[in-house]
């Protein structure tokens, strides 16, 4: 099996144990670090996450221009490019030290609702999550030079090896009483060791060599040419899931800080099982835009892949309107009580709702990239996250946590409707068709689930068996129902042939 297969399936191995892993270790850490520590943590990982946007995309465009020397067979030039890169990379790190300084002056000052105690919680995390993006970003690089040399299975079976190691070390230490700090700490100790590994791999095995032979100030504005849209997007992400952080910090105790941050959580999970099914098609998009396809050729594939999705994520945002408040209580109350627990899950409804619609298209973003059109993309979402964040700012002061979120995914909502008129009118897609060909039998067919899902939230009881039960009857009626009501012939094909390929490794 090739590198890519293989590095795709670690992909999707990577994705699954960080969200199963993630969803039984949140309430662990919550338990032990209290309601108020786990929102400092949370909160100044959202800082230091703003000042990590000083990478500007490096780590993809060496990534980009790795691969391309290597087909090129340009020693010299692949050897002058990381020279130059490493270069950036030591002023990066310099200025991230220096805006590191210069925050931890105001961060008594910022963070008003937090007492004495929690405030030097605050300060001693912030120093070492800074020594992390500092060592962490140059670090990345060598992770870059194994992508670009193909090498994906070594990383990404790294990768899983640190995840599921350091969650066990969590675990350890959290059960000897350590805190927050101690977290930070483990984190710092595997970054170092990762970054040794992957150092070892790329100068022994992979005999890279750094020499700079000539600095020249056109190939640095060639190669921040290539990155400036990785940054602006770095940047939209930044606003659609820390900007909240940094809001609620400076008007909220840290308790709000948690139950936004559960909600958050659970909001990213969500888009992650999307993604890992939709990426599988994303290389047809370049192929098809190379190729020249037509524009009713794009949305009939773009349908195809949205129907897969929009599938998948209805049996998940179904279930969670249905039976997420009793998950999140189970899986949380304790820490966070009732009312905590409840707004943790209206977060993560909002968020999954205004979510739902920008993951069924998704297509149309590697077709806006394969035609080389995210600028517009780009500099919209900037604007309205920039602009939502102010909203949620204007409501959180009133509302909390709730009014922050609903402040942000009004601008999720409104630029993607404005991006469905750029779809239609400057790409060509046919945006009433796919909306048409998208609720075609699967709507009529969601009816039938979402009422007979509400029956089911009547089964007595309120514990965890209760829920189980809850959820096994949920699914056997969402299967059924979605496959003989809301599926057409090709879903159906798609479903017998990945079911009948897992049951033959089943017996085997």
């Amino acid at each position: 099996m090739s590198q890519i297969k293989i590095g795709a399936l670690l992909n999707y191995t990577t994705i699954f144990l960080t969200n199963v892993i993630g969803i039984l270790l949140t309430p662990f850490i919550l338990n032990h670090l209290g309601t108020a520590e786990y929102g400092i943590y949370l909160t100044i990982g959202a800082l230091v996450g703003t000042i990590s946007l000083l990478d500007f995309g490096l780590n993809n465009t060496i990534v980009r221009f790795v691969a391309k020397y290597k087909a090129q067979k340009d020693t010299i030039g692949q050897e002058n490019f990381l020279a130059t890169a490493f270069i950036l990379y030591g002023i990066i790190s310099s200025l991230i030290v220096i805006i590191g300084v210069i925050f931890y002056g105001y961060l008594e000052a910022y963070f008003t609702q937090m007492d004495a105690q929690e405030i030097e919680i605050a300060k001693v995390i912030f120093i070492i999550f800074i020594f992390n993006l500092a060592t962490g970003l140059p670090g990345g690089a060598l992770t870059g030079i194994c992508y670009g040399y193909e090498r994906f299975v070594f990383s990404k079976s790294l990768n899983i090896i640190r995840y599921i190691l350091r969650s066990i070390v969590v675990v350890a230490i959290l059960s000897m009483g350590g805190k927050a700090i101690a977290l930070v700490i483990i984190d710092s100790i595997f970054n170092i060791l990762i970054i040794i590994i992957t150092g070892y791999y790329v100068f022994k095995t992979l005999e890279i060599k750094i020499k700079l032979h000539n600095f020249s100030v056109r190939f640095i504005k060639e190669i921040f040419g290539y990155s400036t849209w990785i940054f602006v997007f770095a940047l939209v992400s930044l606003f659609q899931w820390q900007a909240g952080h940094w809001v609620l910090g400076h008007i909220s105790p840290p308790e709000v800080l948690s139950i936004y941050g559960i909600g958050i959580v659970l909001g990213t999970y969500y888009g992650a099982f999307s993604t890992a099914i939709s990426s599988l098609f994303l290389p047809r998009a370049t192929q098809m835009s190379v190729a020249n396809a037509t524009g009713e050729e794009l949305t009939s594939m773009m349908i195809k892949i949205g129907r897969i999705s929009f599938i998948v994520l209805m049996y998940i945002l179904i279930a969670f309107v249905l039976f997420g408040k009793q998950f999140v209580f189970l899986w949380v109350g304790k820490e966070l009580g009732e009312i905590g627990s409840f707004q943790s899950w209206m977060i993560a409804v909002l968020i999954m709702v205004a979510y739902t619609l920008p993951l069924v298209q998704g297509f149309g973003n590697s077709i806006l990239e394969a035609k080389s059109k995210l600028a517009f993309k780009a500099i919209l979402y900037l604007s309205f996250m920039i602009l939502g964040t102010a909203l949620g700012a204007y409501l959180a002061t009133k509302h909390g946590a709730i009014g922050m979120i609903i402040g942000s995914i009004t601008a999720w909502i409104i630029v993607q409707n404005v991006m469905n008129f750029y779809y239609h009118h400057r790409i060509g897609l046919n945006i009433l068709r796919f909306f048409k060909e998208l609720l075609h039998k699967t709507f009529f067919a969601l009816l039938i689930i979402i009422a007979i899902g509400y029956v089911i939230r009547f089964i007595p009881g309120d514990g965890w068996i209760n829920f189980v039960i809850k959820a096994i009857c949920y699914t056997l009626v969402f299967t059924f129902t979605i496959y003989h009501l809301g599926c057409i012939a090709f879903e159906k094909e798609l479903f017998k042939k990945s079911f009948g390929l897992l049951w033959n490794k089943i017996k085997l």
